[in-house]
Parts: structure tokens; sequence; C-alpha cells
């Protein structure tokens, strides 16, 4: 392939793909006889941005978002009213750990993380020739693209796929020889990686980022069925090592509102070190904020059309995480975190829809919004628009109040379209005309609270520096004055800094590995008592291995699949 031919892959279409740095990446279709008269520069911004650009996909809420969160103690996602998001009982057996080779939402996953994969190679081979002074660097992320992508697969289904050129058959590394060669990689590349890079592509920082999550993950990727993990002291001190030039270099801060990492504009927000470019030109999605909003939810005053779609809630066992740690005062009263009440407006209101903010967090008991009618927003006489109690009329029952409870399960009752208290973490986007459409928030892979949480995890299972641990919790905690900022906790262990990521994490796909980490993946919640460890990975997808059964032996399903 010459350094003017980019692959084109499927299901790519338009530019998908921009950096807010001092060089922008437009992705760019070509063919052999469209690649006249490229300069360097061009193809090589055609190069790399494909690589970047799986990521909006992967990032769905029914391939990596399900399957880090639905599979946990802090997501459920019913069969709702018996008649929405059955989809053959995918998601009630990713809740209850009987999830198979054949599962859709598994195969999407995989597929889309080795097209990453095939794209990185791809971009790798075309750079490594590349004359333009930018090429290094390009280079430097495509390679680093690879590792992050192998990470993901390493996490999921316990293997890595190494080549170095579309042509090969690809090595299969596990355990340790995958965890050394994915350090070894993003050690690499490193050097040649920028520090002026917006959050939507690999800066230093996000390559440090990444190898603190691998060395904090390594014991679990080395052994992943082990009856106890073996936490090396040296993985302990790369993570603490990590952390520490993250932090120590400045770039990045906590900021005082802990909305504002989530909200449409968070592109420049200093707390991302690496994100998911999920700006609305990007072609981004908004899914990650209707999928857990009721079917009679609609927060854009233009949009009539874009609402909810009921689908997953936390579990009671998450929610009660929040309850025990603050009694007898109630999480959204103490912690800034659970809950950001924009609005409070008795039934039969009249609003400015161009002001209007749905609430953000966890939302809990009768909700309230714009009064639709025939496809129509309710007017008052001042032409602003009338909120008022919502009811499911969306779903033929406009005398059911959409009221969300604590309890859902799978019983019918538990499994009612109010069923479950509700996540808006993520803002829906003021430019989704479908809900789904335009997403505008860039989502975190790696933000700065996460890496002090990294820390002060590190410093525990190395030494046992409940202190250590205990002040980089509280710095983020102390952070967040945007309100009252949560009350400094006075003592640490390894169980409540496990409640803080989830305090602190909920809904950005940590979840699952968490779990496993701290050995609570085989614990028993709402509908789930399977404790089966072998259920730490995924089956790798059917398809898959009968794609690879020319090659003998070449792809073997993961145990007790």
């Amino acid at each position: 392939m010459t350094k003017n031919i980019v692959f084109l892959m499927t299901l790519l279409v338009g530019v998908l793909f921009t950096s807010n740095s001092c060089t922008d990446l437009d992705e760019i279709i070509l063919d052999e006889t469209s690649a006249t008269g490229l300069s360097d520069k061009q193809a090589a911004d055609g190069n790399l941005a494909p690589v970047y650009a799986v990521l909006p996909t992967l990032f769905q809420h029914t391939t990596y978002f399900a399957l880090q969160e639905i599979s946990t103690d802090e997501a459920i996602l019913p069969y709702r009213g018996g008649t929405d998001w059955g989809d053959n009982g995918i998601y009630l057996a990713l809740h209850t750990h009987t999830i198979t080779s054949a599962d859709p939402n598994v195969r999407n996953t995989w597929t889309t993380i080795l097209t990453g994969i095939s794209r990185s190679v791809t971009a790798m081979n075309a750079l490594a020739t590349n004359p333009d002074p930018v090429a290094k660097t390009y280079l430097a992320e495509a390679r680093g693209m690879r590792a992050y992508y192998n990470l993901l697969l390493l996490d999921l289904f316990g293997l890595a796929f190494i080549k170095n050129d579309l042509g090969e058959i690809s090595t299969i590394m596990r355990g340790s020889e995958a965890v050394n060669f994915l350090r070894d990689e993003l050690l690499a590349v490193e050097p040649d990686l920028l520090t002026t890079v917006g959050p939507g592509r690999l800066s230093k920082a996000g390559a440090w980022g990444l190898l603190a999550r691998l060395h904090l993950n390594a014991a679990v990727y080395r052994d992943p069925y082990a009856a106890t993990f073996d936490f090396k002291a040296e993985d302990m001190d790369k993570v603490i090592e990590y952390a520490d030039k993250i932090i120590g270099a400045g770039q990045h801060q906590l900021v005082a509102d802990y909305f504002a990492i989530f909200n449409t504009d968070n592109h420049t927000n200093k707390e991302l070190v690496f994100a998911v470019d999920q700006r609305a030109e990007l072609n981004g999605h908004n899914r990650l904020a209707y999928f857990s909003l009721s079917g009679d939810q609609f927060p854009l005053a233009p949009f009539p059309a874009a609402n909810g779609t009921d689908g997953p809630a936390i579990t009671p066992d998450f929610y009660r995480t929040w309850v025990d740690a603050y009694a007898p005062t109630d999480p959204a009263d103490i912690d800034p975190r659970f809950h950001r009440q924009n609005w409070t407006i008795p039934a039969d209101s009249c609003v400015d829809g161009a002001t209007f903010n749905m609430n953000r967090g966890i939302l809990r008991g009768q909700q309230y919004g714009f009064l639709r009618v025939n496809g129509a927003f309710v007017k008052c006489a001042d032409g602003k628009l009338k909120v008022g109690k919502l009811y499911s009329a969306s779903r033929n029952k406009p005398t059911l109040a959409v009221n969300f409870t604590e309890k859902v399960d799978f019983t019918v009752a538990g499994s009612d379209y109010s069923s479950g208290y509700r996540v808006l973490k993520y803002e829906f986007s003021k430019k989704s005309a479908s809900g789904r459409n335009l997403g505008d928030v860039d989502i975190p892979i790696v933000r700065l609270a996460d890496v002090y949480l990294m820390r002060a995890e590190a410093k525990l299972r190395k030494s046992n520096d409940a202190a250590g641990a205990l002040a980089d919790v509280n710095a983020i905690r102390a952070a967040r004055t945007f309100s009252k900022p949560a009350p400094a906790l006075t003592s640490m262990n390894l169980d409540l800094l496990f409640r803080e990521r989830g305090f602190e994490l909920y809904w950005e796909m940590l979840r699952r590995s968490d779990m496993i980490r701290f050995g609570k993946y085989e614990g028993i919640w709402t509908e789930k008592n399977n404790t089966d460890k072998s259920k730490r990975l995924f089956p790798i997808p059917q398809t898959a291995i009968d794609g690879a059964s020319n090659i003998p032996g070449y792809l073997k399903q993961n145990q007790s699949y």
C-alpha cells in the first residue's frame, strides 16, 4: 500500500474525526485514483482518522457499556412491560452471567474492537513511510491505539491479537505475555506522543493513564480465574509512578462541577485525560443519555420526538450503597455526585423551553417534564411550554405515572416502565432530533479522578498506606465545590475504596473490571446468584471461532462456554 492510499473500512461515512489541537485530522476516504495529488500531510491525516473513528461505535449503549455495566451490580435491564428490551433474553442473561457465545452484543463489541486493531495496523503501515513531520507522532498514536484496543480485548475476552501487517495471521497472546507486550508497546510510543492535543487523541498523559490501568489490573490479566489475585508490589509501584506523572504534570485538574465533566461542552474540561471525541459535528451519538430515561421524558423543547427508551436502571443494591454510606441523610443532600436538581417546578407550570435543563445523576420518584399531546408540546398562553407530572402515554398507559421506584427486577411488577431509579449522567444533547443521534459529550476513557483513585488503590495494595489513599480520595471529594462538597472520609480500606469508585465512576464502564479486581464479581445481587468465576471473561463469539476453523486450534473458546 502506498502512502496515498487509505483503507476503505465498512460502515465508514463522511468526516468522522477532527481534533481541537493545532493539527486537524479529517477522515478522507480514498481509492487509488483519487489519491493522486494528496499532500503527505493530507495522507497522514487520512491514515490516522479511521483509527479513532471506531470509538463512538464501541462506546454505544449496547456494546461496551452493556458488557461493562449491565453485567454488574450497578445496572439492570428488565423486559420492560413484557414488550421492550426483551431481545431474546440477552440483557437478562448478561446480568445473570448466563450469556452464550451467540450473544449479538458480545459479537458486536468483539467485531468493533477488532476493527479498531485492523485500522491501527493499516495506519501504522501507511505512516511508516510517510515523510511528513507529523507522521512520527501519528505512527505513535496508531501504535498506541492498537495497544488500547488490545487492552480492551484482554480485559473482556482474556487475549490480545498482535500483528504488524494486515497480510499476517495475528499472534494470540494471553496472560503475562499479553501484559508484557502491551506494557512495552505503550512505553515504546510514549516518547513520540504529544502533550498539546485534546482528550480525543492519545497523549503522553493518556498513555500514562493506560499504563496505570494495565498495571493495576495485571494480576487479573495474568490469571483471570485465580481464587485470589497476586497484586505484585512492582505493579503497584508503576501505578503510583504513572499517576504521579499525570498529576504532577499539572495539565489536568479536578473540577469543581462534577456534572460538567459530562456536559455537552466537555471537550475542553480539564479533568479529561483521554476520551471518545463525540462532538456532534463528528457524528457522535446520544445513546448513553437516552438509554435510561423514560419514554415519556422529552428533554428538548425544539424536538418533540427526542425522548428516552426505558432502558437500564440502577439496582437496589447499588442504590443502597449510597443510602448506607450517608444514613440518615438523603445522599442527594450530602454528595453532589449523586444528583443535580436543575429545576423544581410544580405541576401545570410554564417554562421557557430554551433554558430548560433536566435534572442529572440518579433520578428518583415522580418525574416532571414537558406535557405532550398528539406529538406536540402543550403551550401556555404566553407561549412558554407547560410542564407537569409525567404519565406513560407513550406506552398507552395515560394514567400510569412516571414515578421511578427503587424496586426493579425480572418479575412482572419489577419490570414495569417506571421500575428502578434511572441515570442521566451524560448531558442530553440539545441537537439530538431523535434523542439518539448527534451526541456532543466526550465519553471519558481516563479522567483525573480515576487516576487519583488508581493511585489510592495501589497504595493500599502495596503497603496498606491507608493515610495516603485517604488523602487521594478526599482530594476528589474536596474538589467538588460547585455545591457543598461531600464530607471528607476519616478512614480508608479496600472496601471503602471500592464503594468510592462506585460513587465517583458510576455509569462510566469501569464497574465490571472493578468488581473482578476487588473480588466481588461472583457476589449475589438483584436477580444474580451465579458465583462461577469463569464468567469473569466473556465468551469468544462463535462466529469468530467458526471463521478461524481453517487453522486448527488457533482460536480457543474461553472456559465454561
